[in-house]
């Protein structure tokens, strides 16, 4: 079980890494791949009783999250004297209600 878990944290990117990377900090490695390891054992089971292939969970970006991270940086780099109207225009875009990568991407 636990060496499954130890394959799956390795993949690129996927729904069993993720999850792994958010149980890591606040349970410790083995737990979080115990934790890991159950996710596999439950969804083989489902994949078996259902006769169906196995379909991995969507990710979604958690814009929240980046939006926080993003203000953070931008305080970081106004707090080193690091001032241009490209960062201006970054805030006003991180104040809007509706925030999408796509506006900072075009923004830079």
């Amino acid at each position: 079980m636990v060496e499954c878990g130890w394959g799956a944290t390795r993949k690129k990117d996927g729904f069993l890494k993720r999850k792994y990377e958010s149980l890591v900090g606040r349970r410790g490695k083995k737990k979080a791949l115990v934790a890991v390891g159950h996710k596999i054992i439950v969804a083989s089971y489902h994949v078996i009783n259902n006769k169906e292939s196995y379909k991995e969970p969507a990710l979604n970006n958690n814009l929240k999250r980046t939006k926080k991270q993003l203000r953070n940086y931008l305080n970081r780099l106004k707090d080193l004297g690091i001032e241009n109207s490209v960062f201006e225009s970054l805030q006003e875009t991180i104040k809007g209600r509706f925030f999408t990568e796509q506006q900072i991407v075009s923004r830079v």
